[in-house]
């Protein structure tokens, strides 16, 4: 679960810094529904909270990160590989957006559909993440079986 969560990271933090290089100018690049366009978040979702001071908010996310992480490494010694990998993923995406948040208290985003805000990543991540976690939970829910041992 370390290594999917590191990998997500990862390859956020790298895409965010190419996007903070490439399209500083302000510059949109079409890729059909797809545009790279550089935002900075100061909140988060849907820049919720912007008008909250930076330290408090990354103070909030850090303490909510390490809950998460916290709960995942208890979590998945016995559990199915549909939750570790989701687990895996949220939490590499709130680790990503944090590191990022540290940096000067934004959030780099860099994706934007053109109705939709513009998001990174790390928020792909956290949000399929979650909605795999609800899915599998739904799932094991039906069946009473969570697929880890008892």
């Amino acid at each position: 679960m370390a290594a999917v969560a590191v990998i997500a990271a990862g390859l956020d933090l790298i895409l965010k810094s190419w996007a903070n290089r490439t399209l500083t100018d302000g510059s949109t690049r079409e890729f059909g529904l797809l545009q790279l366009r550089l935002a900075f978040n100061p909140g988060v979702a849907f820049s919720l909270g912007n008008t909250v001071p930076p330290a408090v908010l990354l103070g909030v996310t850090s303490v909510i990160v390490i809950a998460l992480a916290v709960f995942a490494f208890r979590f998945t010694r016995n559990a199915a590989l549909p939750f570790v990998v989701a687990l895996a993923a949220l939490l590499g995406g709130a680790v990503a957006n944090l590191i990022d948040r540290a940096a000067d208290g934004v959030v780099s985003d860099y994706l934007h559909t053109g109705w939709f805000p513009t998001f990174n990543l790390a928020d792909v991540f956290v949000v399929t993440g979650a909605a795999v976690l609800v899915m599998a939970s739904l799932r094991t829910s039906e069946t009473g079986n969570t697929g880890g041992a008892a």
